[in-house]
């Protein structure tokens, strides 16, 4: 408040004597990390830049195309199991590697809603000894997919910290357990191993 002018000047010169120091700390001979573009290069993509049109109608239509184009991108990769354009929940080795844990084995799960359609039927005859079995046969299904589960969760979580014991682990065996559910034909991304094989 009470500093002199003269002071205050001497301060403004030393902040741009320092502004103008940092800008010139780069080697003028020092290569700069990429090639020069050459002429007909630049002024090509110059063009293009100034004759894309900005209004909004056609940004949105160009987001409407990448998305569009992404989203083919992903049905493909789960359909081929490309590791590039899957989903973020379906990426990465961990990930690859619990599929493949459960794609290689029969689960009971799997077969649910086949046996529920059978259920079903047999419980809309109007017969009593036959809905009483339905109704067993209900509970059989679900304590053996109960067990099931847990017996999976067990292996898969021992050899998830055997094969990756520096990965993020986190949500990869219930992400295989609700694979499990799923029939066989179904499963996306599509099986990438046979039953029996080792993942």
């Amino acid at each position: 408040m009470f500093r002199s002018r003269a002071k205050e000047e001497k301060a403004a010169y030393a902040d741009k004597a320092s502004l103008t120091d940092s800008k010139q700390t780069r080697d003028p001979q020092a290569p700069k990390g990429r090639p020069t573009p050459k002429r007909n290069e630049a002024q090509s993509q110059r063009r293009s830049v100034a004759s894309t049109s900005t209004t909004r109608k056609d940004a949105s239509k160009r987001q409407r195309e990448e998305r569009r184009t992404a989203m083919q991108r992903q049905r493909q990769a789960l359909a081929s199991g490309d590791e590039r354009y899957l989903p973020a929940r379906d990426k990465g080795p961990v990930r690859k590697f619990a599929r493949d844990w459960i794609d290689s084995r029969f689960n009971v799960a799997e077969f649910f809603l086949p046996m529920a359609v059978v259920i079903l039927v047999l419980s809309m005859v109007r017969v009593g000894a036959l809905q009483s079995i339905a109704l067993l046969l209900w509970l059989v299904v679900i304590v053996l997919i109960l067990l099931d589960a847990f017996v999976n969760a067990y292996r898969l979580k021992k050899a998830l910290a055997e094969r990756f014991p520096d990965h993020n682990r986190r949500g990869a065996v219930a992400y295989a357990l609700m694979r499990s559910l799923q029939m066989r034909r179904l499963r996306l991304p599509k099986p990438q191993v046979k039953r029996g094989e080792r993942p």
